[in-house]
């Protein structure tokens, strides 16, 4: 047998070889192990935002430095505190990987919000998990997904909340003053959103001037579904919320000890 015709014989595959006796050289893939616990509803009953599909993120999403959480959180209380109980202790709920297989069928254009309680999941406390925000930004696209966020923008923080609204998916920053959301402004990194007292009805403007509309859904003049402010990115105006619950007090208390200079 000449050499050529060798060469061929031996670079030819081995039909009796099984597949499973070839090595693979792809690297192992694990399921992602998740901290938080995940829940979706399609259809909202709440009168506030309408509607809507709404998510919930399990209490160990919150940030460590939030000035609301045990000290006035509204959803601490009430009917949305037992659900919020049952996502976080993992008796309702589901994965992250499922939430975004959930997320991304959701009809086009679909406007939804991400978290009536809970935060972004974090990769340790008080630093967003960039990775998971931008792949539910991902899963976002072609909807308009929105949320709120507690997590300071320290400057890791700021680049994801930067990307995810660059890929379309809203983050607001919540501020706890006025004084504040002017401070979150300066930043140029994300719509931002203010905390009020519960007496608030009218626009009114920050310390530098900036234009604070009172959300309409908390004058019952609209809800989510035919406002969706909150998920304008390049809005001029801060939205303002009304402290309300039963932690309603100790909210306001933070708003006009922060708002001091």
């Amino acid at each position: 047998m000449s050499i050529s015709i060798m060469a061929r014989a031996q670079a030819r595959p081995n039909p009796n070889r099984s597949l499973q006796q070839r090595p693979n050289h792809a690297p192992e893939t694990r399921p992602e192990q998740d901290a938080c616990t995940y829940h979706l509803v399609r259809v909202s009953r709440n009168r506030k935002t309408g509607p809507i599909p709404v998510t919930t993120t399990s209490a160990n999403s919150c940030p460590p430095t939030c000035g609301f959480n045990g000290n006035g959180c509204y959803a601490q209380s009430g009917p949305l505190a037992i659900h919020w109980k049952c996502v976080s202790e993992g008796r309702r709920g589901i994965t992250f990987d499922e939430l975004l297989q959930e997320i991304a069928i959701l009809r086009r254009h679909a406007l939804w919000r991400h978290n009536q309680a809970g935060d972004l999941t974090p990769e340790a406390p008080g630093v967003i998990d960039s990775r998971k925000l931008t792949r539910l930004a991902m899963a976002n696209r072609g909807r308009r997904g929105f949320t709120y966020t507690h997590y300071l923008p320290t400057p890791a923080n700021r680049i994801a909340i930067r990307q995810a609204n660059q890929l379309g998916f809203t983050v607001n920053l919540s501020a706890e003053s006025l004084r504040q959301a002017d401070e979150y402004l300066e930043l140029g990194v994300a719509p931002v959103v203010v905390v009020l007292p519960s007496s608030a009805a009218n626009a009114t403007r920050t310390p530098a001037g900036h234009h604070v509309i009172v959300c309409p859904a908390s004058t019952g003049n609209s809800d989510c579904l035919n406002c969706g402010i909150c998920q304008q990115r390049d809005r001029a105006s801060v939205v303002g919320f009304p402290a309300h619950g039963s932690g309603a007090k100790r909210v306001e208390a933070i708003f006009f000890k922060e708002g001091r200079p």
